[in-house]
């Protein structure tokens, strides 16, 4: 079957990482490096980070001093070999030739990478996230227009409830308890589901 193209689509695929389990670069410790290293821990507490940058932020400082994170400071100017072991890099320094050659040498090593504002030199996007306990949602316009997603995860954050988590583990709880095969299950749960969205409807 061919899938017609529909060249308004955004082309990106949304993949959720393990962030504890990779080795992630971050090259710059300024404005924009907190604001790359804020986002992520915001989200993935438990990454496993190493910031490379002569001179820190105050604020990346402040940040790290706030919880044990697992992130690693080297203050000094990025070299060839911070790549080495390394599964993603983020480039996010003020300086445009830095950033370019962090891109290049980490394609030449096969490390998918992110350069701060340079949407041309990006293996993949920082989107704005949602969370509410075990639900994450991601948000992505394919870097057309970040204030907007920004705005939709503000609207998402107001509509969806605290106990969104609460919620997703009693349907666990129900799916575990549930006999017979794969098809029986999805179509029990999708009843449930249903019913909910049914009372809410009713409110």
């Amino acid at each position: 079957m061919t899938i017609p193209k529909n060249k308004t689509q955004n082309p990106l695929y949304p993949i959720f990482l393990k962030l504890h389990q990779l080795n992630l670069l971050i090259v710059g410790a300024g404005e924009v490096g907190y604001e790359k290293l804020s986002f992520i821990l915001k989200s993935s507490p438990d990454a496993k980070i190493t910031v490379v940058a002569p001179e820190v932020n105050p604020e990346v400082t402040n940040l790290l001093l706030s919880r044990d994170y697992n992130v690693v400071i080297k203050r000094r100017k990025f070299q060839a070999t911070d790549l080495d072991g390394r599964d993603l890099a983020i480039a996010a320094t003020n300086i445009p030739e830095l950033n370019e050659e962090v891109w290049r040498l980490a394609k030449a090593k096969s490390i998918l990478v992110n350069v701060a504002d340079t949407p041309s030199l990006c293996d993949f996007y920082l989107g704005s996230i949602v969370t509410r306990g075990n639900l994450k949602v991601a948000i992505s316009t394919n870097g057309k227009s970040p204030t907007f997603a920004k705005r939709f995860r503000q609207l998402l954050e107001e509509i969806l409830p605290e106990e969104t988590s609460d919620l997703l583990l009693n349907l666990k709880t129900f799916r575990d308890r549930l006999k017979g095969n794969f098809s029986y299950k999805v179509k029990k749960l999708n009843e449930v589901t249903a019913s909910l969205l049914e009372k809410e409807d009713a409110i």
